[in-house]
């Protein structure tokens, strides 16, 4: 039950009445109710003194029987935020004061590097983009780097890395040795040395034998009988047994063997050699006199073969050695083998042995990250250097583990161990930059200020900027303030400032110097969330909560995280709005389904369970209902915590997880959709569903290919609209020729032949109008886009408004907008579409709208710049026709500041171009290319700047 009191809100301290020990009575219906809420209350206060984070359930509990004191003190056990008490995270990845300078730098030293260096170029890229927000451009760098590998353990640890970014361990069923069919990733074939770039994505060829081996008719009998002893001119003797050899094929074991056997010493003259204080078993010296006619270990005891492996070593035969090494490492298919045969390889050098056990562990990652068999074989000093003897030490390795380890536990002691160990590979600049910064900041999450400060102070001497933000937070933590107040204020005197400096001078004032600092860091990087969050709390402390929900909402409707949701919740309790407060709730939980709430001190779950008896109660026939009003009013909030709310009830529907794994898509929330989309998998009930979670999985992760292939296998099995709707997307994601179009056409409308709910069919119709407007079948188009209306699909308002462009009814499109606009919840797209058929200056004034309800949104910035509706970047249809240059470029300069984009970039580059500025579109070019190394119109225009320069 919603309650919005803002008269009574304002009269009254907020702090007051969530912490009042008075109570309140409140006004109510019917006999007896006073009984009911003192009942709960004692019953619940008990609960909570007891047990603070295990649910209640309350289904038929009316709020208007609890006092209003008692209702605060349990949803507010913790009180309301305090402003002085926040502060933003310090990020732990690289960040840069001229990010497109790095960009281009980085970009060119790849171009220029030697191909066999190119691995550890694409490692650094890896590095940069992890801040980013899109991990498409992470994996995309990430398989670039394992395809220019050359050595068997950078193959190891990418391809582990690869898989881990799919998180295949979160699907039942699977096996983490699993092949996914392309040698990229390929256990076996990662074993292989050599650079074979150009085959990286072809189908592996993985025998059946796991061996590895071909399966032949060879056994040591048969070798034994084709072996006459005429030809054994030669025994070793070992206690009283003999065992006859061939002299000729034992000396060609080793160079000891043949100058034992063929030198100057007296066992050259001896047919019997005394090999009993060897310490080599009778077994060992049969295998080995075995191998040196056949060249063959695969038919012995895999106890024979290690025992052949100490032989090796002890007489340098390094053939024996590495057939030993070579069988041994394809057995090792589990972590209880990995565990058993890496002592054996570390004793004995065993390069591929030991690659094939860290295979075995790292593919099991994050698991094994809570294995402490597991971890004693990296985290220590001594550790690192059994595996730098064995050439597996290196800093990819432990950029991987300690990655892994910071996103499990920022605090643990596994992580600062990994850490250590990633400073102690470090060689390269921006290594120690990395390595020291992450040091620091896993020892300032630690409270240990003065080696967190230590840390710091290394990664700014090494040349990373931002680390004078972890030098400043732990001066002031130590009660340096003013320190750290100059340190901050001498780097925004020194570099052109960015968004995060004013951000991190705000914490060490006061006043309005502290607001003015947060109102511009927001003015230079509106998607920073501390400074929101500050002005939302002081708002709170002087009870505008109105104000306050307003301030946290505009960054929440463009970019949503768990710490501003909860803010938000956290708010709308203060004012007694327990509907917006529950649906925040569930709505990060689909996000962070862990996330503990009020400073860590209670389970997000807990408090949905707390909140639930005050708001209406809905049965799963009402939360549908719910689901179509909010999917229809684009609501993507809403819709995700009535998704929540029906999964509660029904945990196991792959349906709902799916659902949700496309509303978070829709919130640019990739890691949690793909972890939903995961979880529809592993609850599908059919193969024919289970094979279109996975389609969906692959696709996201970019493997198209597999991805129509699950696809196809699924419709083999049971036609279905899921089936369908996957093929023709991601078909239409590869090519839409003439031919192609017509096929994903036909593909849609077998979708739409086979039964599905509502949603999904809306998304269905305006996809397949979609492209009967790129195949100016406009008709047709109108025709999806009617139907999908009439179920609901509002963003078919958008599509509608296409066709009337295209047919010239101008109007009509504006129109169609305008509904979208006042339909739409979150509107900020549908304003930057209306732009587009508007005159100029109402142009301006939707797209003014669009970049303040959405900064992250492109379009508006390029068509202030340059582009106007209806002309191509080239007309430089805006500032252009002014010949404002300066003013686009700094248009474009602000978007950039925040958001490094593709498009922004190639059009400052054509800016300046178009002024002469050579060196300017050099680096705009080359910092795009970095993003999207095979964007046409890019290369294009870099090739051609770069030949007039070689001519001036």
């Amino acid at each position: 039950m919603q309650r919005n009191k803002f008269t009574t809100m304002r009269s009254l301290k907020v702090l007051d009445r969530c912490k009042g020990a008075q109570v309140y009575a409140l006004h109510t219906t019917g006999g007896g109710g006073g009984d009911v809420g003192d009942k709960l209350y004692h019953q619940l206060q008990d609960h909570l003194s007891v047990n603070p984070v295990r649910p209640i359930s309350m289904h038929n509990y009316q709020s208007s029987n609890v006092p209003l004191a008692y209702v605060n003190e349990t949803l507010l056990p913790y009180g309301l935020p305090v402003s002085d008490l926040l502060e933003p995270q310090i990020e732990s990845c690289l960040k840069f004061v001229d990010f497109i300078g790095t960009l281009a730098d980085l970009y060119r030293r790849i171009e220029n590097c030697p191909q066999f260096e190119k691995t550890g170029m694409y490692l650094e890229q890896c590095a940069i983009f992890k801040g980013l927000s899109d991990p498409k451009l992470f994996r995309r760098t990430l398989r670039a780097a394992r395809q220019h590998t050359v050595d068997v353990h950078s193959k190891v640890v990418l391809s582990a890395w690869l898989r881990y970014e799919r998180r295949e361990d979160e699907l039942r069923g699977t096996n983490s040795m699993n092949c996914c069919g392309r040698n990229i990733e390929c256990p076996k074939a990662t074993l292989v040395p050599g650079y074979n770039p150009e085959f990286i994505y072809d189908p592996c060829v993985c025998s059946k034998n796991p061996r590895g081996e071909s399966v032949d008719d060879y056994s040591i009998e048969d070798v034994e009988c084709s072996t006459s002893d005429e030809y054994r001119d030669m025994s070793f003797c070992i206690g009283d047994n003999e065992i006859r050899c061939i002299r000729y094929c034992i000396a060609s074991l080793s160079t000891p063997f043949r100058t034992m056997l063929y030198g100057g010493f007296r066992e050259s003259r001896k047919e019997k050699i005394n090999f009993t204080q060897n310490g080599i078993s009778i077994e060992c010296m049969k295998a080995a006199e075995l191998y040196s006619r056949t060249r063959r270990v695969d038919s012995f005891d895999p106890r024979i073969i290690l025992e052949l492996l100490t032989f090796s070593n002890r007489f340098c035969c390094d053939d024996l050695k590495s057939a030993c090494d070579s069988y041994l490492a394809s057995l090792v298919n589990d972590v209880e083998n990995a565990l058993l045969l890496i002592e054996y390889g570390l004793e004995e050098n065993a390069y591929l042995l030991v690659a094939a056990c860290l295979q075995v562990f790292l593919r099991e990652l994050p698991n094994s990250m809570h294995s402490p068999n597991v971890m004693k074989y990296f985290c220590s000093p001594e550790a690192k250097e059994r595996l730098a003897l064995v050439g597996h030490a290196s800093f990819l390795l432990y950029f991987f583990l300690s990655q892994i380890a910071m996103e499990e536990d920022m605090k643990a002691n596994t992580t600062v161990m990994l850490l250590e160990r990633l400073a102690d590979c470090a060689t390269e600049s921006w290594q120690k930059q990395l390595a020291y910064h992450q040091l620091g900041v896993a020892m300032y999450e630690r409270k240990e200020y003065k080696d967190a400060q230590s840390w710091f102070e290394e990664a700014y001497e090494s040349g990373h900027i931002y680390s004078k933000v972890g030098i400043a937070r732990t001066k002031c933590k130590r009660g340096h303030k003013y320190s750290a107040y100059k340190m901050i204020n001498s780097l925004i005197s020194e570099y052109k400032p960015v968004g995060w400096m004013h951000q991190e001078r705000s914490l060490y004032c006061d006043g309005k110097e502290k607001m003015s600092d947060l109102e511009m860091a927001t003015e230079l990087d509106p998607t920073l969330c501390f400074p929101y969050k500050y002005r939302a709390v002081l708002l709170l402390e002087t009870n505008k909560i109105g104000a306050a929900i307003s301030e946290i909402s505009k960054i929440i409707s463009f970019k949503v995280s768990p710490d501003c949701l909860e803010l938000r919740a956290w708010i709308s309790i203060a004012m007694e709005d327990y509907e917006r407060a529950l649906r925040d709730v569930r709505a990060l939980l689909t996000l962070e389904p862990n996330y503990m709430m009020f400073h860590g001190k209670m389970h997000a779950d807990h408090l949905v369970e707390l909140l639930r008896p005050f708001v209406q109660q809905w049965s799963q026939a009402d939360c549908w209902m719910q689901l179509y009003d909010r999917w229809s009013s684009v609501d993507d909030l809403g819709s995700l915590a009535v998704v929540h709310h029906m999964l509660a009830n029904d945990p196991g529907k792959s349906l709902l997880w799916f659902r949700q794994s496309l509303l978070l898509l829709r919130l640019n929330c990739q890691k949690a959709a793909m972890r939903s989309l995961r979880l529809a998998r592993n609850h599908s009930t059919s193969d024919h569903e289970r094979l279109v979670y996975e389609g969906w999985i692959l696709y996201d992760t970019g493997h198209c290919e597999e991805a129509l292939a699950r696809a196809e296998e699924s419709i083999s099995i049971q036609r279905s609209f899921e089936a369908f709707f996957l093929k023709a997307y991601a078909l239409a994601d590869t090519s839409l020729d003439q031919e192609s179009s017509a096929y994903v056409i036909q593909l849609l409308l077998d979708a739409l032949r086979c039964p599905s709910d509502g949603l999904r069919k809306g998304q269905a119709l305006n996809n397949l109008g979609s492209v009967y407007v790129d195949c100016e079948k406009l008709d047709l188009a109108a025709d999806c886009y009617m139907n999908a209306l009439n179920i609901k699909h509002t963003r078919a308002h958008q599509g509608l408004a296409r066709v009337f462009h295209l047919k010239n009814q101008r109007k009509a499109a504006y129109d169609e907008m305008t509904k979208l606009i006042e339909k739409a919840r979150n509107n900020a797209s549908a304003y930057e579409k209306r732009s587009e058929y508007s005159d100029r200056d109402m142009a301006k004034s939707d797209l003014a709208m669009a970049t303040q309800l959405d900064p992250l949104r492109t379009y508006p910035y390029r068509y202030r710049a340059a582009v106007g509706p209806e002309h191509e970047v080239s007309a430089f249809a805006v500032l252009m026709d002014d010949h404002k240059e300066n003013e686009a470029i700094a248009e474009l300069t602000r978007a950039l500041a925040f958001k490094p984009d593709l498009q922004l970039l190639h059009l400052r580059a054509a800016f300046h171009d178009s002024m002469g500025d050579y060196a300017s579109t050099v680096r705009d070019c080359e910092a795009a290319l970095c993003l999207e190394p095979n964007h046409a119109d890019t290369l294009e225009l870099y090739n051609k700047v770069r030949e007039l320069v070689k001519e001036q």
